[in-house]
């Protein structure tokens, strides 16, 4: 291993990246298209709903711990925060109407927000974690006040009903303080998102797979790769704009 526990030679950003959007894409064909398809009376058969569930509950739920640790990266070694910050911000807003029309069928739909608030709200909470820990002040009042800032980040999370909610925001931050040891941040990662699903905030399960998206952080040597900037950025709206056209067109075609 080398220094900050990056292996020698592994893997890069952008593969990381092109792993979390695979899973994603096929995680959203599996809840825009197949799952109102399955829905429609008929059209339900016990090969559809495992095909269905492998898509959405074990392939699609390692996209967002990857991100979440794409985000950290990114937030330690962005050249602007601020600029960081606002990009997060403008695709947040861009996204949302193609989010609502996939997941909700309506251009508006005030009861859930995109990945991408998640992602803002736990930059947001890494930068007041950041700005603590270069306060200067006595440990205990950086323990305290990041307590505070943490909840506060998963309570704005919960408030706006964002995707992953609480528990995604809460999962950025544990791999953020456990940003310079690897060893530990995956360990930790998968901790902090079975605790944050399982007990404190979703109390399902469902994301029991999820932390298998940090098994590929392992292999990751701190190299960017290919210059994919942009490509999460654009593809989250594109896709799903796409989907749900597509989706509109098979429910159409299949009454």
């Amino acid at each position: 291993m080398k220094e900050g526990n990056l292996v020698k030679k592994g893997i890069s950003g952008s593969t990381l990246k092109i792993i979390a959007i695979t899973a994603m894409l096929i995680d959203h064909i599996g809840a825009v298209i197949l799952e109102p398809y399955l829905r429609l009376p008929g059209h339900w058969t016990q090969d559809l709903y495992d095909l269905h569930y492998f898509m959405r509950m074990i392939v699609g739920r390692i996209a967002f711990p990857i991100f979440c640790f794409l985000l950290t990266e990114g937030f330690q070694k962005t050249s602007n925060i601020w600029k960081y910050m606002i990009r997060l911000g403008i695709f947040a807003l861009v996204s949302e109407i193609p989010f609502d029309l996939a997941f909700h069928g309506v251009p508006f739909y005030w009861s859930s927000q995109n990945v991408f608030f998640t992602l803002f709200i736990g930059l947001l909470g890494m930068m007041a974690l950041h700005w603590l820990e270069e306060s200067g002040m006595s440990k205990i009042f950086q323990v305290l006040l990041g307590i505070s800032a943490a909840v506060a980040a998963m309570v704005i999370a919960e408030f706006l009903q964002t995707d992953y909610s609480s528990y995604g925001v809460f999962c950025i931050l544990v791999l953020y303080l456990f940003r310079k040891w690897r060893i530990l941040q995956v360990p930790a990662g998968c901790a902090a998102y079975w605790i944050g699903d399982y007990y404190l905030f979703r109390m399902n399960g469902a994301e029991k797979w999820a932390p298998a998206g940090l098994v590929p952080v392992l292999l990751y040597d701190g190299r960017r790769g290919l210059k994919m900037k942009y490509v999460f950025y654009l593809f989250y709206p594109v896709h799903l704009l796409i989907l749900h056209l597509i989706s509109v067109f098979v429910l159409a075609n299949a009454v």
